[in-house]
């Protein structure tokens, strides 16, 4: 019965692909500071349209905006995902996928989606590694590629505090030693503290930040469904920023009601703790857009109750009211499923100086949404530690005229040099946005 069973999925999948409603609102009216909020829908069959990956043809390349230039700083990686760099100018890639999460595919949704996430390219088993990617000369392209750490488990964030790398895998925060200019660490890694995991682990990844004095490690930990359809208990110590002791482990949660916490930096002038979210599905193609916030401490931002504070989900039983009425509202709307991952406040001179202070977000694109939105890398302007205007498209042409993913944006990095890195799972490379030569 196994096979046939495949066989229904796949014949589901194809026939949802053509199924769902059509954005009635462009992204940019579900974006910035005040974004449109239409009524909810109520959809028999969701909107299902997935951009099947395909990767780069030779010689292809993303579209920097006019002013900017892009090259490929490495090729050839395995669903690369997530960047830190080193103080040396050494780029550590995590290349790593979902882990095995046999009770995510429980019934026939989750059979569904597993289809559709391998369709848009990922779902594969994962590399469970991180590799080194050193430029030595200096010309843009790295021409050592060392494989740095393994014994790892679908890992994500990464975060140096002196001699000390930490790495936060699907289900741990985990801990080696660094010694500078290395190449590959043989140390086992040691647990610092677990992490929600689980046969589930819907939102697996684990972005990893470190406070300015090093004492503390935030861990964006995802929810373990759209909207509480699993149960709460499954969701217990998720949804949230974590906020660990790096000496001890021991945890808090410093921030919760985030349906799926990923991309988080320190915002240069104000100091803040900001954070890209992907909001929930379902409800329609012009709902709810994902943002980026101020993450305050102790703060409820709705998940799964409510969404962009008073707005209630219907679905969710029981209702809570109570918490309802405590859920902060985004500081601003990234559009309507763009599934914005990456977050990156620029600190480097290389760029002109507008954009320093400003936030780099990729976002690696819609699966629900008619017509597509995302696959891009965007550009929003800070004054004042505030957003300052709209989002400004920096990295463009991930999809082919067919609607077909050459590549997916997902971390974005400034390196060393102040040129921005970003890493395209589906295309296998990190790319390279400096500015234009005259």
């Amino acid at each position: 019965m196994r096979p046939l069973a495949s066989l229904a999925c796949l014949l589901l999948v194809l026939v949802c692909s053509g199924c769902g409603g059509t954005a009635r609102l462009s992204v940019r009216d579900g974006t910035g500071p005040r974004p449109v909020l239409p009524p909810p829908e109520s959809q028999l069959i969701p909107t299902v349209n997935v951009a099947t990956a395909v990767g780069w043809p030779d010689g292809a390349m993303p579209t920097p905006a006019p002013g900017f230039a892009v090259q490929a700083f490495a090729r050839g990686l395995d669903h690369p995902r997530w960047l830190h760099v080193l103080p040396n100018g050494d780029v550590l890639v995590a290349e790593t996928d979902a882990p095995v999460r046999p009770g995510d595919d429980d019934g026939l949704k989750g059979k569904v989606m597993h289809l559709l996430m391998k369709r848009a390219g990922s779902g594969h088993p994962s590399a469970d590694r991180i590799s080194l990617l050193r430029d030595a000369d200096g010309d843009g392209v790295a021409e050592t590629r060392s494989m740095f750490l393994s014994g790892l488990h679908s890992p994500f964030g990464m975060a140096l505090v002196g001699d000390t790398l930490y790495v936060a895998n699907a289900d741990a925060l985990v801990r080696v030693p660094y010694a500078q200019d290395a190449l590959r660490i043989a140390a086992e890694p040691q647990q610092v503290a677990a992490l929600p995991g689980g046969p589930i682990n819907h939102h697996w990844t684990k972005s990893l930040l470190a406070s300015r004095d090093g004492a503390r490690l935030y861990v964006g930990v995802g929810s373990n469904s759209n909207v509480g359809e699993r149960g709460m208990a499954v969701e217990a110590g998720r949804a949230a920023i974590w906020e660990i002791d790096a000496a001890t482990g021991a945890h808090r949660v410093f921030a919760g009601g985030l349906r799926n916490p990923v991309g988080m930096d320190w915002q240069p002038d104000s100091g803040a703790l900001w954070v890209a979210v992907n909001e929930r599905d379902e409800l329609g193609d012009d709902l709810v857009p994902d943002y980026m916030t101020a993450v305050r401490e102790g703060g409820f931002y709705g998940w799964p109750y409510s969404y962009y504070g008073p707005h209630v989900d219907a679905r969710v039983k029981p209702p809570r009211p109570d918490l309802v009425a405590q859920a902060l509202v985004p500081d601003y709307a990234l559009g309507p499923h763009t599934a914005s991952l990456g977050l990156a406040f620029y600190t480097g001179t290389l760029l002109p100086a507008r954009y320093r202070g400003g936030a780099f977000v990729g976002q690696h694109g819609s699966w629900n949404r008619r017509p597509f939105s995302g696959y891009r890398v965007v550009f929003v302007p800070f004054a004042n530690g505030q957003p300052a205007g709209p989002p400004e498209e920096v990295l463009t042409g991930f999809l082919d005229d067919a609607g077909q993913a050459r590549g997916r944006p997902v971390g974005v990095a400034v390196a060393r040099d102040g040129a921005l890195l970003v890493a395209d799972d589906v295309g296998g490379a990190v790319w390279r946005l400096v500015p234009a030569r005259p």
